[in-house]
């Protein structure tokens, strides 16, 4: 009975017991040993295996976040402490291909219920994405560039987008295809854009 107190807790069980939706997340209310890396309650000083004085879990934290930011690094995980904007609203399929497209570029981000949906519940839920406020001018880069990707906005010829339709003119060009031919056709013979 005695050795089950300092049992230490297994990260998955403790991540299950808070609700955690990191696995190995660092929850600043627990200690930590600094030699194995193993998680304590808070009530427990000493790690019994290695003999060492434990870490706060919020100094642990801390310290992290220094090296990180010293290194310039990115960290895949979102801990407890990290403040989180909401970047997407939609249907849960879509907040997870645009997690999956943040991830392949080392983007964190998690997926919320948004509270604020319809009363009646006739419509369907709709999530939100959410990324660290650190990341979201890299997370905005990511899913524009994804956004004109997939809607093939970057093959689009956008030489004659700004040409006027003018019917007193001899000659007109389409702003959709860029055929020229006479206004007074009332719509282009190549694509078929009406200017009436």
């Amino acid at each position: 009975m005695f050795l089950k107190f300092f049992k230490k807790k297994n990260k998955t069980a403790v991540v299950k017991e808070r609700g955690r939706a990191i696995a190995g997340s660092l929850d600043p209310a627990m200690n930590y040993c600094p030699s194995c890396e193993c998680e304590f309650r808070a009530e427990i000083f000493r790690c019994p295996s290695c003999d060492v004085e434990l870490v706060k879990g919020s100094e642990k934290i801390a310290e992290q976040r220094r090296v990180l930011h010293e290194n310039g690094a990115r960290t895949m995980a979102i801990g407890p402490l990290d403040e989180l904007v909401n970047i997407k609203k939609g249907g849960l399929r879509d907040v997870k291909e645009l997690r999956a497209v943040l991830a392949k570029n080392r983007i964190p981000a998690v997926i919320a219920a948004d509270e604020s949906g319809c009363a009646k519940r006739c419509c369907g839920p709709e999530m939100l994405l959410q990324v660290k406020k650190d990341d979201l001018a890299a997370a905005n880069r990511v899913l524009t560039e994804n956004f004109v990707k997939t809607t093939a906005l970057d093959l689009q010829d956008l030489e004659h987008a700004a040409a006027i339709f003018d019917p007193g003119a001899e000659e007109t060009v389409c702003p959709a295809c860029g055929c020229r031919f006479p206004p007074a056709a009332g719509s282009c013979p190549e694509c078929g854009l009406c200017f009436e």
